[in-house]
């Protein structure tokens, strides 16, 4: 049984080698030891080497070690491969080698080694198949050389479709620059550390790459150590593999030459940047010796007035006529100069970065009631007709910085009526957006006029300071230049927008988009009146129809007549059917009948009681005595807010006295009240003395802050009701003087309010008085109404306290 078995083991043996030896390779078995020891080789194996297996066993016993004893290099290689294979726990490895013949010339070979199970006395067993790749070795070596003697770098790529760079073969050059691990990997994409800054390039010649087209551009690119250069690329196609281009590349380094063209580049970049901001300081020169000049004259021009008119007014004291023109005239000199001042002021402060907003409640139907106070003189003068209209507005009270807001409104406005002609019209929307969020709403302001037009030329310089368009048809036009750039500065500062379109002879547009905070506690829904029923009568439809809406979001039934002819037609089919109007809302500019006309005719049609009520944007002071012989009961002021309507539906139908804050009569209201006028300047203490005592206060006077302390430390207890606290003042100025009264050990001291009075009169002073321990802030030259309201607006919130 052990003979048969044994001869067919032989048998198997034979019948293997016979099997190795048609391979027609060669293939050896070795030990993993030491010396790589040859267990087994086919005569392949053999004739690779040169040597018969006989005199192989004799000279080398067996050891591939002492086979490469001259050639340790190559030896130590092959080592390196075999243990980082084992280490890495892979299951063969493959490596490029050179290998001494016999006759002493050398081949390269390619080694690819099976690790198996089998083990020979304890030692793990390794098969190799060795193949001679001398051929290609020779023909890439002399490739190199030809490679070589091109120009900068080379190398063969196949294109993939998405870009891949499958590198197949590149010079010397090429592998010192971007790195010899470029063939570790299939697929080298040579821009992987430069991707990003080239990929404009490389998309830029895509279609060019994937079509086999020749493409040349030039890429900053970085070598194996993280240096930068510029390099050429310059690519041809010269072959197809799988389906896809195969292009050589040649990389020239033109580091220098780019560098240098760069910096001529930057250099003259500079020289037209420096050119450009040469240009425009000369501009910005020339406009500030325009506006100067402008200045001069605008300044001279109320200054000559204000002057001039004194004269004449100390000549008539006597004529109350006459010294009633002057003063006004005077007035209004000193308003226009102030308003000059303030302009050059806040643009000096914008140029800074100074302007600061502040925030504060703002109610837009006394906004616009201030803005329409404000512009009635020049729209009067010039007999312009004035119309605002509401769109969709639910909310009336906000928060933002109300003088500001009104600063852009009237400089828009002022604007529009300086290029506006005699009997022209001017149209103020104001319109909210969907709400941004559930504190904020956007509002958007258009104004738009069919003045004379701004040209083409200057539009697009508007809202530059100093710039004023010079025009023979307003040459008479008078202003700092400065308005249209400080309403977009403003507008700027509460983050919105203001856009201007504008024909010469039809007129201009400026819309503004603001987003603006709710006050979400006092912007409640107004009261419902269900039971009311109300005539409305405006040729205007879009104003008849907006006053409709919102009277029926009070729950009021309105029936809508577009002229006094329809009015009275409406007013006869009412009555023959036994309906009675609660009150009529009467237009005042009507064509063909007018208000008070159409009033006369209507107070014979209905009931004694019933009111009718003028709805204009007039001045109530202009039309009053006329409205009152109309038979005319009351005044409503445009535009009309849901809360303006349900205001003088309480006052009128309902009969509701309103609570109002300054309805006493301004004359004597501070009787009885005592304060204290801290000033230096003996002129502003006489004319702040003369105001107040005007209006029944007692006034006691310190003429530094040192003086004021004295004076509030030796009074009686709550001697003083308040104190009108100058700022820049000698000895002492206001701010420290204000904190050593608050420091006085009284309680009165603590409590009592003190306004600051100063010609600075931005956001930042009114809050370094408030540090300094103030309640208010008054700027000069002082507006006795304004003054006025803020006195009593302290003495009420001081008796709250």
């Amino acid at each position: 049984m052990n003979t048969i078995s044994a001869q067919a083991v032989q048998r198997q043996n034979q019948d293997y080698t016979l099997l190795m030896n048609m391979l027609h390779v060669s293939v050896s078995k070795h030990l993993l030891d030491e010396h790589f020891t040859l267990i087994w080789a086919n005569d392949f194996y053999y004739d690779l080497i040169g040597y018969p297996q006989a005199e192989y066993e004799v000279l080398y016993h067996n050891r591939p070690d002492l086979y490469y004893a001259e050639n340790l290099e190559d030896w130590q290689a092959i080592q390196h491969v075999v243990v980082d294979a084992i280490i890495a726990g892979k299951p063969g490895y493959t490596t490029v080698t050179r290998m001494r013949r016999k006759s002493g010339e050398y081949v390269w070979v390619q080694l690819a080694a099976t690790f198996v199970e089998e083990r020979i006395n304890g030692v793990q067993v390794a098969y190799t198949v060795m193949n001679n790749i001398d051929d290609v070795m020779q023909m890439r070596a002399e490739q190199s050389v030809t490679y070589d003697n091109l120009p900068g770098f080379v190398a063969k790529y196949q294109v993939g479709p998405q870009l891949q760079l499958k590198l197949l073969d590149a010079n010397r050059k090429f592998l010192e620059f971007f790195g010899d691990d470029s063939w570790k990997n299939e697929e080298y994409i040579v821009f992987a550390r430069n991707v990003e800054r080239n990929s404009e390039q490389l998309e830029a010649n895509r279609e060019r790459l994937l079509s086999g087209l020749p493409v040349h551009f030039t890429a900053q690119m970085s070598d194996q150590y993280g240096n930068d250069a510029w390099l050429q690329i310059n690519a041809e196609q010269i072959g197809v593999k799988d389906g896809e281009p195969v292009y050589l590349v040649i990389y020239l380094d033109v580091t220098d030459e780019t560098e240098l063209r760069q910096m001529q580049t930057r250099l003259e970049q500079q020289a037209a940047e420096l050119k450009a901001a040469l240009e425009t300081a000369r501009q910005a020169s020339r406009a500030k010796s325009d506006f100067l000049s402008n200045m001069s004259h605008d300044i001279r021009t109320p200054m000559n007035a204000i002057m001039g008119m004194t004269d004449p007014a100390v000549r008539h004291l006597h004529d109350e006529g006459k010294l009633r023109d002057c003063l006004r005239k005077i007035a209004l000199s000193s308003e226009h100069l102030l308003g000059l001042i303030n302009d050059v002021l806040d643009m000096s402060r914008i140029e800074s970065g100074k302007m600061t907003l502040t925030g504060e409640p703002v109610t837009l139907p006394e906004t616009l009631e201030n803005i329409v106070a404000i512009m009635q003189p020049m729209l009067k003068a010039k007999r312009q007709k004035f119309a605002i209209h509401l769109r969709h507005v639910r909310h009336e009270r906000l928060w933002s910085d109300p003088l500001r807001l009104r600063q852009i409104f009237i400089n828009i406005l002022s604007n529009a009526s300086k290029f506006t002609p005699e009997a022209g019209e001017i149209t103020f929307v104001i319109e909210e957006l969907p709400e941004s969020g559930p504190d904020y709403a956007d509002y958007r302001f258009t104004f738009q006029d069919t003045g004379i037009g701004i040209r083409p030329e200057f539009l697009s310089k508007l809202f530059e300071p100093f710039s004023r368009q010079a025009d023979s048809r307003v040459d008479k036009t008078e202003g700092s230049g400065l308005g249209m750039a400080i309403t977009r500065r403003l507008v700027d500062l509460m983050n919105g927008t203001i856009a201007v379109e504008s024909q010469i002879g039809q007129g201009t547009t400026f819309t503004v988009t603001l987003p603006l905070q709710i006050q979400i506690e006092a912007d409640k829904t107004p009261v419902h009146f269900p039971d009311l029923r109300v005539l409305v009568v405006d040729d205007d439809t879009i104003m008849g129809e907006t006053m409709t809406a919102s009277l029926m979001q009070l729950g009021v039934r309105v029936t809508l007549a577009t002229g006094g002819l329809e009015a009275l037609t409406l007013a006869d089919q009412a009555k023959s059917q036994g309906v009675q109007f609660d009150a009529v809302f009467l237009d005042w500019k009507m064509p063909g009948m007018d208000g008070p006309e159409t009033a006369r005719r209507l107070r014979r049609k209905i009931s004694g009681t019933t009111p009718i009520l003028i709805v204009s944007a007039y001045d109530w002071s202009d039309i009053e005595e006329e409205a009152t012989q109309a038979g005319i009961d009351g005044f409503i002021s445009k535009p009309l807010f849901a809360s303006t309507l349900c205001r003088a539906l309480q006052i009128y139908v309902l009969k509701d006295t309103p609570n109002k804050l300054n309805d006493e009569q301004p004359n004597r209201i501070f009787a009885g009240r005592r304060f204290l006028l801290v000033e230096d300047n003996a002129l502003n203490r006489e004319i702040a003395v003369e105001l107040l005592e005007q209006d029944g206060a007692e006034v006691e006077i310190a003429e530094n802050g040192m003086e004021g302390i004295w004076k509030m430390k030796h009074a009686a207890d709550r001697w003083y009701d308040l104190i009108l606290m100058d700022i820049q003042m000698p000895v002492m100025n206001g701010y420290d003087a204000a904190r050593r009264i608050r420091e006085l050990p009284r309680d009165d001291a603590r409590q009592i309010p003190i306004l600051a009075l100063t010609a600075d009169a931005f956001a930042e002073d009114i809050q370094l008085a408030r540090d300094a321990g103030m309640n208010g802030h008054l700027a000069k030259p002082l507006n006795m109404n304004a003054l006025r309201k803020e006195i009593q607006r302290q003495l009420i919130t001081a008796v709250h306290k």
